[in-house]
């Protein structure tokens, strides 16, 4: 009898080598072929925009050594005549591994587009970088949940009981933290919707100042007189809030009041003056200007226009120009603004009646 059939273990030595020799080059094959597939990925990565290719060779990147090596020993049983126990065992084995890679997969894949997306974001959000690293962070504990699950199936053991455990736990938590969890949801609206970012001055609820961190479950707005306001998230997305760092130009409205003795004429000239004023600056854009109504000691004008910049001191400047130059053309044509005067008329006790202011 050749050595080659003499019988090991319920299986020949040709049958062993056999396996073996399966097993070197199902690993040598599936290595060689992940390595292969990398690198032309790679390649063909630098050539187009798109990161899917980049994820593919992420992925193929974090397959591990060992895991090759599992399947590549369940290639190579297949091969001998094993007790059913242990072909169980090694079916199984094969499955937790691959339970396993997929967890890392999917895990790779989390931290992949991570990546990206801080690339994208940290210059000009970096609290959304914070709560979405916590997302990922809580995504990555519900995957290796799952997989944990699974390869406890995998093994024998009961999971529907600890599963149906693990969700009236679940709700209780969830009933405990609803304001957190509220919070949480609402810090992810806030990412995701943007209504506004860090820098942004809003007011809300009667209160004026820039945000400065966005949190999972506070915001953080310096105000103007200097103290920071600390707000839940969902108390924020709640309220009404007017975003100032939306603003694209500004709409400035204001009035003068002349005396009644103006002439005609002038009055007529008065809404001229008013737009050159305005259209000096190139940072405006003329609405009106009109003789609005007689008040009880004036003539009133309302003048509209827009700074096309969104900068509040950049407006009040325009103004200020604007105030002056009014007040030095009025000057010049002889015009007079109005003041709150009252008029006494006096009955003598002879009947002859006198005025004055």
């Amino acid at each position: 009898m050749s050595i080659l059939d003499q019988v090991f273990l319920d299986n020949t030595v040709r049958q062993w080598l056999a396996a073996f020799g399966t097993l070197i080059v199902s690993f040598g094959l599936l290595w060689l072929l992940a390595r292969f597939v990398v690198v032309r990925i790679a390649r063909a990565a630098e050539r187009t925009g798109t990161s899917l290719d980049d994820l593919v060779a992420e992925l193929l990147r974090r397959t591990s050594l060992l895991f090759l090596l599992v399947i590549s020993i369940f290639f190579g049983s297949l091969l001998l005549e094993l007790p059913d126990r242990v072909d169980g065992i090694m079916q199984r084995v094969a499955i937790i591994a691959l339970i396993l890679q997929a967890g890392m997969w999917i895990n790779a894949a989390i931290n992949f587009l991570l990546v990206r997306y801080r690339q994208r974001t940290l210059a000009e959000d970096a609290a959304a970088v914070t709560t979405i690293t916590a997302l990922s962070f809580t995504a990555k504990v519900i995957v290796w949940t799952v997989v944990l699950l699974l390869i406890l199936d995998n093994l024998g053991v009961e999971v529907t009981t600890l599963v149906t455990g693990l969700g009236v736990g679940g709700i209780a938590v969830a009933l405990a933290l609803q304001s957190i969890l509220g919070d949480l949801f609402a810090s992810l609206a806030i990412v995701l919707d943007k209504p506004f970012v860090i820098g942004d001055f809003l007011e809300f609820d009667g209160n004026l100042g820039s945000v400065e961190n966005v949190g999972l479950k506070t915001t953080r707005v310096r105000s103007l007189s200097g103290e920071q306001l600390v707000v839940s998230n969902s108390d924020l997305l709640g309220s009404r809030i007017r975003n100032f760092g939306r603003l694209y130009e500004r709409r400035v409205l204001f009035g003068i009041g002349v005396t009644y003795d103006t002439p005609r004429d002038r009055l007529e000239a008065i809404p001229g003056m008013l737009r050159e004023a305005v259209e000096r600056h190139e940072e405006t854009r003329f609405d009106r200007s009109h003789l609005k109504d007689y008040g009880d000691s004036s003539i009133n004008f309302e003048t509209v226009y827009y700074v096309t910049e969104p900068e509040y001191a950049l407006k009040m400047d325009i103004q200020q120009a604007i105030n002056l130059e009014v007040h030095q053309r009025f000057e010049e044509a002889g015009i007079e603004f109005a003041f709150p005067t009252q008029t006494i008329h006096l009955q003598t006790g002879g009947g002859e009646a006198t005025a004055g202011p």
